[in-house]
Formats: C-alpha cells, structure tokens, sequence
C-alpha cells in the first residue's frame, strides 16, 4: 500500500506515492546518499593477462614469430645480463633491468606473451622488442649511423656519401671584413692554389646590395673550377650590437657567395656549395680554446715546413709553388691575415674528416 508524500522538486511542491513505512526523512536521506554516491572515483588500472584480450595478444604473437625465431628471443631474454640486454636500442634503461628483475622473481620466459607481464612492455613494445632481437644494429651500421650524425654537424646541407667519395677536388673559402681567401687542393691534398683578395672597402660605405654583387663577382670570377666549393659557417649571432654591421657584412656576403658560385659554376641542378662548421675545424686542428678558436698561423706555418723537409707531408706543396707560398706566408706573417691560413687548414679537415671518413 502506498501513501503520498510530498517534496520540494524544481519549486514547486510535487505529490508522489512512497511505500508504506517509508518516511519522508528516510527518502530525503537515500536522495542525498545516492547524490554522494554518483561522484567519480579514481580507479587504478590494473592489467590482467588471463582475459580475453591478452589470450588473443599471445596468439598474435605466436603468429608473427617462426618457432625458431621465438627461440632464439627467449634465448636472449632468458640468459643475457643486464649490460648484455642494453645493447639493443629498444631495451636501454629501465626495459631491461625490469626484465632481469621479473625472471629473477618468476623464472625464465615460458614465451613471449609472459614477456607483456613485465611493467612497461605491451603489446606493441613486445613486437618492437622481439624485432630488435632478431635484427640488431651491427657495428658497422652503428658506425655508420654516428659517422651520419657527425657528418650532418661538420657541413651544410647534407650530402650524399657516393658523392663524397667521389670528389677530385674542393676549393674552401673563407671570407673575413677585410679580405677573402681560398684555397684549392686535390684529394690527395695537394695544393693547386691558394690566394686572397682584398675588399675592404665593403666595410667602408652605406652596404649596397650592388656593390657586394659587383665586389663578390670580381673574386669568383678568379676562382678555379672544382667538384664542391666549402664556405666557412658564419658563427653566432653577436650579442654586442654595435657589432651588428659586422655580422650583416658576414651574412650578406655568404649569401651573396652561395648564390653567385651555385650559379657559375653548377652542374647537373645538384648544389655546388657547402657550409663547413668553424669550431668543428678548430678541434681538428686542436686550436680551440673553450669556445674561442684560436689563431692557426703556426699550423700552416708548420705545414709549410714538413712539405720540405717529410719525404710523405701531411699535405703536398708542389715543386713549383712552394716558393712563391712561402715568400706569400712571410710577407704576411706580421700581419693578422687569419682568412689565408684558415681557408687552407678548412680544405684539409674537410678531406680528412668528411671525404676520407667515408671511404672505409
């Protein structure tokens, strides 16, 4: 038997039947208590492998992998070290000391659905796992892989391997406020030339874009032809700005040098130019000094020498030039001409760190 009862329901009083022996108190109390009840709880997952979804994730595997394979990564995953399992890219930090961990606690993988009840392996990571085990990184491919890494930091853009290995010869160029010096040498570094010019008066004026055209034109029009023309990489921007004409100077001229030496001297669409880090030619020749390199005169100063007096010279001044180079080097030892010994120690560490580096 019901009785009515009434409640206070979007402001108006409603009429509604209750049970017999069920008061108004009690219904207002069971109200508040489900209102309370509805509020969301933070649930904590917890992954539980015997349900259907893990059985079907378990027989995917078995589908992906051959039994000899699945043999081979149990094998791995039940008797390599943690240093041993470190090894393979997808198991470095914590995947493989949870893997040591969870055998030491439960005995070695029965197959390569247990391997998904170690924390951080899932279904996906389990396949990516089993991937690398099968197919890890050789030396030589880890090898590779650095020396792309290296290679991609030294010089810009980059530059495909075969195209490297076959350069004949490189004209590097380096260009300061004053002067601009190059320096052509073979592949078996021997020097076919290496000049400066001056252009001063860049510095001097208003900056016109003309005049830079007009300056920069006249000094590659005295460039040879060669396979790659390497240009030093401007460095970073000065925090001084009464310095900023300077850089503007160093910016627009490498512009100005990338656009005109593609351009003349071109072949097949593929780009002429590259860039070549200035600090990364300072540590080859161990002239750096923190972050400031440091100047190189007494290298080219020693080279000069060794191509006299070594029967095999780091680097080969031919017969002929040798002694108009030196009497060039000593009419300008007094004076800081940093571009001509740079242009020359640039072309040397680009063969021996981007060219030779790449033929083994």
């Amino acid at each position: 038997m019901n009785v009515p009862s009434l409640l206070l329901a979007g402001g108006r009083w409603r009429c509604f039947p209750v049970p017999l022996g069920f008061s108004l108190f009690q219904g207002l109390h069971n109200s508040c208590c489900r209102k309370k009840s509805t509020a969301p709880k933070k649930i904590i997952p917890h992954v539980d492998f015997s349900d259907e979804n893990a059985k079907e994730s378990g027989k995917a595997l078995d589908k992906l992998f051959s039994s000899e394979q699945q043999a081979s990564i149990l094998h791995v995953l039940n008797t390599a070290s943690n240093k041993e399992l470190e090894a393979f890219t997808l198991l470095r930090g914590k995947k493989s000391l949870s893997i040591v961990e969870h055998r030491e606690k439960f005995g070695p993988f029965q197959n390569l659905e247990s391997l998904m009840n170690v924390p951080l392996f899932q279904y996906k990571t389990t396949i990516q796992v089993c991937n690398s085990i099968l197919n890890p990184e050789t030396g030589g491919k880890k090898r590779k892989l650095q020396e792309n890494r290296l290679l991609r930091k030294l010089i810009k853009p980059e530059i495909g391997r075969e195209r490297l290995k076959a350069i004949n010869s490189i004209v590097s160029i380096v260009s300061g406020t004053r002067r601009i010096a190059w320096a052509h040498l073979d592949r078996k570094l021997a020097v076919l030339d290496w000049q400066q010019t001056e252009y001063c008066r860049l510095m001097k004026g208003t900056y016109l874009s003309s005049v830079y055209l007009e300056e920069i034109s006249s000094v590659i029009s005295k460039m040879p032809k060669a396979d790659f023309y390497v240009l030093e990489k401007t460095g970073p921007s000065f925090q001084n700005s009464s310095l900023f004409p300077v850089l503007l100077h160093f910016h627009i001229t490498e512009a100005m040098l990338c656009a005109l030496l593609n351009t003349t001297f071109t072949q097949d669409g593929h780009h002429q130019v590259l860039s070549m880090n200035r600090n990364a030619v300072g540590r080859h020749f161990e002239l750096m000094i923190g972050d400031t390199r440091t100047s190189g005169k007494e290298v080219v100063k020693q080279l000069l020498s060794e191509s006299v007096l070594k029967e095999e010279p780091r680097v080969f001044f031919p017969l002929d030039k040798i002694v108009h180079y030196r009497q060039m080097f000593s009419s300008t030892e007094q004076y800081r001409v940093e571009e001509l010994y740079d242009s020359l120690l640039q072309a040397i560490a680009f063969y021996e760190l981007a060219v030779f580096n790449t033929e083994s």
